[in-house]
């Protein structure tokens, strides 16, 4: 069977709920669903979704990094948006953080999300 480690980063929020930031399972690495919270402060860094992607993406990296990895051994993501109209504002943000071959990614739009956020992101990795 093989072993789970948890994984925790101090420079990405803290959990808001029981779960771990991501779980290491041999080789892959699979990260809760970030939101856009400043992980000081723990509140939603903008109303703006630009600025709420980008702080997704800092948090994920930030996770990726205390797993041993990075933003690029992603291997798929999941994007849940309040508003599928933010689409193209999140693949454009998107793509300033990976390059070819992109991670598979499905993108979903959900009624509603933790702290009224209008993004989150999970993912999980292969290292």
């Amino acid at each position: 069977m093989t072993t789970l480690e948890q994984v925790k980063a101090d420079t990405a929020p803290a959990a808001i709920g029981p779960y771990s930031q991501a779980i290491k399972a041999g080789s892959l690495v699979f990260l809760s669903g970030q939101i856009p919270l400043d992980p000081q402060s723990m509140e939603i860094v903008s109303e703006d979704v630009a600025a709420q992607t980008h702080q997704v993406f800092k948090n994920l990296i930030a996770v990726a990094e205390a797993a041993g990895g990075r933003l690029s051994n992603a291997v798929k993501l999941t994007i849940y948006l309040t508003d599928l109209g933010d689409f193209a504002v999140v693949n454009e943000i998107m793509a300033e953080y990976f390059s070819e071959p992109y991670p598979a990614r499905a993108t979903i739009q959900v009624s509603a999300l933790p702290k009224g956020s209008a993004v989150e992101i999970d993912a999980i990795l292969a290292l």
